[in-house]
Order: C-alpha cells, then structure tokens, then sequence
C-alpha cells in the first residue's frame, strides 16, 4: 500500500457502481484491509498516534476527532465540537508525532469540511464505498480494491477449512464460481465448516439457486454473495429454529452495522420482543449471547470482544437484504424494540461526547430504515434523546439538522398544535441559538409562544418564559425595535405573577436594560440596572454572582453613556469582587480584568489600559491555551493598544501570529480573523503611508 508520511490513500472497490447490485460489489473487504494496515502500524510502533473515525455522517466525524482531541492533547470535551475539532485538525498539521487517521465509510465529502486531517508527519487512510465521495477531498491516492485472484482465493478458502481436509473437494471449482468475491468466499465457506458439505456440495447448491435468482430477475445473474448469504441464513435457521435468531438480525439489521452495543440485545426491550411470538418460553440474556455466537459462526454478523463493551457489526450489505426480507408486521415490532431498547443502553454520561457515538450512530441508522413507525401516535422519545445528546455533545450543525427533520415530519404526521411538535419546534429554536442562527429561531419562538399563550393562557410560567425567550432571540437577530415590547412584556407578566422581586424578574429586567442599552437607549438600561442592581444586593448579597454580573452590565452601560467615571469605579469593584470570590484565574475574573481594561482605553488612560491587556492576554494564555478563541481575542485587543501607544513593530508583530493562528485554529469565516486580518492591513497601510509622509500616521485613530 502506498501510504507514507503526509499522504492520503482511499481503499475503493473495483467494481463500479452501475446498479441495485452495487452494494454487493462494493463489500470488498475495504475496512478488514483498514484494520489489518493500521493494527500492523500500531504493533510496529509505526505511529505514535492512531485515530479510527467511522465517517458516516458530519456528527460521527466530529464526536471521533473530539474523542481524540481529548486523548492527544487533553482539549476540553465540554467546548464547541466544531472548534475542538478544527484546533485538533490544526495540531495535526504541526506535531511532531507520528499519526494515521483511518476514516471508513466515507460517504459525502462535505463531512469534511475545514476537517481535512493533513501534516507532514501523518498518514489518512480512508475506506468509501464509492470513489465520487472523494470528489471534494484533498490529495488521496485511489487504490481499487477488487476480487481476489485466484492464488489468493483457494488460499483463503483452504485457509478457512483446516478441521476436515476432505471438504475441501471442489475447492478450485467453488471459487471459480463464487467470481473469487471476498464476501460470498467468506459466507460459503463458514456454511461449509458448519457442516458436512464439501466445496463440491456447496457449489452444486449455489448453481441451482443463482439459477433460480436468475429466472427470477429476467435473466440477469446475480453476484453470489447476494446469492451465498441466503445460505448462510439457512445454516442459522438449522442451528436455531426457534426463531430468536431472525429476531436478532431483524434488531440489527435497523441499527448501525459499524458497532452496536452488545447490551443492546440483553436489555429488557429486546428480550421482551424476541419472547414475544414464544411467551411461554421466555428469553434470558445467556440465551440472547448464544444465539449471536451462532449468527457470527453463519457469517451474518460479527463480534468484537475486545471492545468494552462487546460490539456487534455486520456489514451494509446483508443489512439491507435482511430489511427487505422482512415481513412488515416483523418490521414495526422490531424497530419499536430496537428505538426502546436503545434508550436503555443510551450513555448516562453526556459530557463526553464519544460515548454516545454509538448511540447516536445507532439512533440515526434507525431513524432512515423506520420511517414514520416511530411515529405512531407520537414522537418516539429516542428521536428526542438522540437531538439532546447532539446539543450536549455541542454539535451544533448536525443539531439543527435533526431537529428541523424532527420539526418537518412532526407537523406533517402529528399536526402543528400537537405538544410533540411544540416540543421540537423549542429545541429548533434553541438549537438554531446555538449555532448563532438567532434570525431563524425567531419564528419558532413565536410560534411556540402563541401555543403557549393559546394552551397555557397569558400568565402560565411557561408561556412568560416563551416571552422572554423570543425577545434574547429577538436581541441576538438584532431585531431590537421589536425586541423591546417583547422584552417589557415579560418582565411585566414576571413582576405581575411572581412578584418584583423574584429572581426570573430580575433577570428579566436585566435582559430589558440591555436591549435597552443595544437600541442605544443608555439612559434607560442605566436606570433599569441601578435598580435591578439595588434589588440584588438587598436580595442576594453584593457577593452574589448574578450580583456581580448586574453591576457588570452596569458599567457596560456606563462606558456606552459615556460616563467613564462611574463605568470604571464599577468595573473595577466587579474585578476585586470576582477576585475575592472567585480567585485570581477564574475565567469570569480574567473577563473582568479585560472590561477594565478596555474602560481605560476608552477613557484615553493608555499605561493602565495596556498593562491590564497584558495581563489578561496572559492569564487567558496560562488558562486556555494560546489558540484559544478568547486568547486570541485578547491577543488582537493588545495589539491594538500597542498601536494606539505608538508600539508599532510590536503591533504589527502580535497581529501577524493573531491572524497566523486565527486562520489556523478557527473555522473559516470566523468573525475574528477578518477583523484582525483589516487590523494588520489597515496598520500596514498606515505606515506605509507614514514612510512617504513623515510620521503622520502616528496621529491616526487605532484601527477598528
């Protein structure tokens, strides 16, 4: 294989895809080959970093490079998967250490997208069962892999059957008519090691079915996997005949064949459909173990013990032939058991994105072959745990996507008033908020906050707090004009219900004052947060956090009125607050060393503005990391103030590794490398205009 330091190769089949026999032509042992490469590295001390990534869809690429940003280089699982992803990406460019990255199974180029893992010490191996899935990648060598040749079938197949000598008669005949195809050896020949067959008596078999498929299909033969496995199928009927066996292929054939949680099929949901049909012979979970030993030694699935815990997989191919065969009432029962028997297993943990990978592989794969059956009468709440872990994971993107699915097919098949549908319809709000699409939110909230008033009535606490929540979507559109009456609404409906000092007043009050204060309305934010602010040091202390958090938006409020006095006797009581209550590197006291510092820089008092900038960038450094987002923020507003101090050689050098590590950590289009990518030109600019001029420039205004 041609894979060296700072390549890509794509493991493809032969076989071109031309029809519905595709799927079977392209089971070419792409992955087992995937498998046997990177294990062989790994064993030879060949890297110093292996990361394998099922790269089925955007969400699985993402949560398998977070996974590995956290093993590598200790990143923080709790941040946004995208900028955990992207710096990870950007670490692969720049170390030291050997890497192989294995993505199997790509499918759509776009899941890619800025995610390219490149370097010149890594190697990228990608599996796909269609070569067009590279079309958007970047410099991966095609490698086609097709059948095997005919040295290497007959090796294979004696390889396989060692117990019996004798049933290797007809060997060279069987893989002659097998076309030497990987799969359909591999399903033939655990058929035969099963038992009694020779590959003579196999062969026979497989002539007079193919035969059969072929009538049936006007003539056109099939390949003979999609042949071979029909037999395999058999051997497993024969070994249990008591129909548990269908019932386990029917649960995984819905499921991601890439891994299943083996616990999936003991859980409570599957044992009670596999005993369903049988409900004087119940099913125990050492029974379920041994059915699936039986399906994997039928060549219908695998098991990999090594994982923990044991994983099920089975291929793509004999999952679809499986799905089809299935009777429909067959079909509903299992997709129900399988969506309720995955919330079962479904991860408690949360906060580590990867383990619900699986779970939410899983989920999806369902979610494709079931349809509207997990809809009957309702949402089915898997649907809804596989979104929620997709917002606590911070996968943002593919957030959205599931839940305007969910949102789409709710209102079409439950109805818009139905409370699923309002359900989702919060969700697609909320997932819409986070991933800085406030402008689409907006219309959910609305809709949700005339069902609430609707259902609830005006003064319900859900429907105050639907309110509120439109007016911050409001305020995060920029959509202030109409978030003031929205806003003033609700802290009214707060002070009216609960009272004028409840705490969801006061923050509601608080939400006012600022969009207040975003409509330039400072007159009137001030007076909002001097009350609110009295109201909380009288309710919760001046120590309080929400405490200190008014007065920071006090003197926000302050500085935008121009009235830096009072802005900066405020902002500095908040850091010494935060200092006292939270220590010297909390990340909220690092914040309110930064606030004081830009208040400085504002008031003209430059020694002081620049000293505290140093400080913060430096604290933000020592905590975070230099390519954090907020370092370099506060990088950038350092370089800014060494500009505006006459600094120039250090501005301009600051603001090169600012705009250096922004295009390399942050994903592209980020708001923050344009504006320091205009900083550095506007600076440049500027002197060279001061080289022709003298030094006027120095006397310009520092670059916005």
């Amino acid at each position: 294989m041609a894979l060296s330091p700072g390549t890509a190769v794509a493991l493809v089949p032969a076989q071109p895809a031309t029809d519905g026999s595709q799927d079977w032509l392209a089971s070419s042992g792409k992955t087992q080959l995937a498998v046997a490469f990177a294990e062989s590295f790994w064993q030879a001390a060949g890297v110093d970093l292996l990361v394998w990534i099922v790269a089925t869809s955007r969400a699985s690429v993402l949560s398998g490079l977070v996974e590995a940003a956290v093993a590598a280089v200790g990143a923080d699982p709790a941040g946004d998967a995208e900028l955990i992803a992207t710096r990870f990406i950007s670490w692969l460019r720049e170390t030291n250490r050997s890497w192989l990255v294995v993505l199997d199974d790509l499918s759509d180029p776009d899941d890619l997208d800025r995610l390219w893992p490149e370097g010149p010490t890594g190697m990228v191996l990608i599996t796909t069962t269609n070569s067009a899935a590279l079309s958007g990648s970047k410099r991966a060598a095609v490698l086609q892999i097709g059948a095997f040749s005919p040295r290497e079938a007959l090796s294979y197949l004696r390889g396989r059957l060692t117990a019996d000598p004798d049933q290797r008669l007809g060997a060279i005949d069987l893989i002659e008519e097998l076309g030497y195809e990987p799969l359909a050896l591999a399903q033939a020949s655990v058929v035969v090691v099963g038992s009694e067959l020779s590959c003579s008596d196999y062969r026979g078999y497989f002539v007079r079915r193919r035969e059969q498929f072929t009538a049936a299909a006007d003539g056109k033969q099939p390949p003979a996997a999609s042949v071979t496995w029909t037999f395999s199928l058999e051997q497993a009927d024969r070994m249990l005949p008591d129909g548990v066996g269908r019932s386990l292929l029917a649960l995984a054939a819905l499921l991601d064949g890439h891994g299943i949680p083996g616990t999936l099929f003991t859980t409570q949901a599957a044992r009670g459909y596999l005993a369903a049909s049988r409900p004087a012979d119940p099913v125990d979970a050492e029974r379920v173990r041994n059915a699936l030993l039986v399906l994997e030694q039928a060549g219908l699935l695998a098991i990999d013990l090594t994982a923990a815990p044991p994983t099920v997989r089975m291929k793509p191919v004999i999952q679809a032939a499986i799905r089809t065969a299935m009777p429909d009432g067959m079909f509903e029962r299992a997709a129900r058991a399988a969506a309720d028997a995955l919330l079962e297993v479904w991860p408690a943990d949360e906060l580590l994105a990867w383990r619900a990978g699986e779970a939410r592989r899983c989920a999806a794969s369902l979610q494709r072959a079931a349809g509207e059956l997990l809809w009957a009468g309702s949402c089915h709440p898997l649907l809804l745990r596989a979104g929620q872990s997709l917002d606590s994971a911070r996968l943002t993107g593919p957030a959205v996507a599931h839940w305007r699915e969910l949102a789409a097919v709710s209102q079409r098949v439950l109805g818009p008033t139905h409370r699923d549908t309002v359900v989702i319809g919060q969700h697609l709000a909320d997932a819409y908020l986070r991933a800085g699409q406030a402008a689409e939110a907006c219309p959910w909230l609305q809709w949700v906050l005339a069902d609430r008033v609707r259902v609830l009535g005006p003064d319900d606490p859900a429907t105050i707090a639907a309110r509120r929540n439109l007016g911050h979507a409001l305020v995060a559109a920029d959509r202030i004009r109409d978030a003031l009456p929205v806003l003033d609404g609700a802290v009214g409906d707060y002070e009216r219900v609960r009272g004028a000092n409840h705490l969801d007043t006061l923050g509601a009050r608080d939400e006012l004052a600022a969009a207040y204060r975003a409509a330039g309305q400072s007159g009137e934010a001030i007076q909002l947060y001097r009350r609110t602010l009295a109201d909380r040091e009288r309710i919760q202390g001046s120590q309080s956090l929400d405490t200190m958090t008014t007065r920071q938006q006090l003197a926000d409020a302050y500085l935008a009125a121009g009235k830096l006095k009072d802005a900066l006797s405020h902002y500095k009581r908040v850091l010494s607050d935060r200092e006292r209550a939270l220590g010297p590197d909390h990340l909220d006291t690092i914040a309110a060393r930064g606030n004081l510092g830009a208040a400085y820089h504002s008031a003209g008092r430059m020694a002081s503005a620049l000293q505290l900038y140093e400080q913060t960038h430096a604290s933000y450094e020592r905590v975070l990391g230099a390519d954090h987002p907020d370092t370099l923020a506060y990088q950038a507003s350092l370089a800014t103030a060494y500009y505006r101090v006459g600094r120039l050689s250090d501005a301009m050098t600051l603001l090169r590794d600012t705009l250096a590590r922004c295009e390399r950590v942050l994903p592209a289009g980020d708001p923050l490398t344009h504006a320091v990518r205009d900083n550095l030109t506007n600076i440049a600019g500027r002197l060279r205009f001061s080289g022709t001029r003298g030094r006027l420039a120095l006397g310009l205004a520092p670059a916005r």
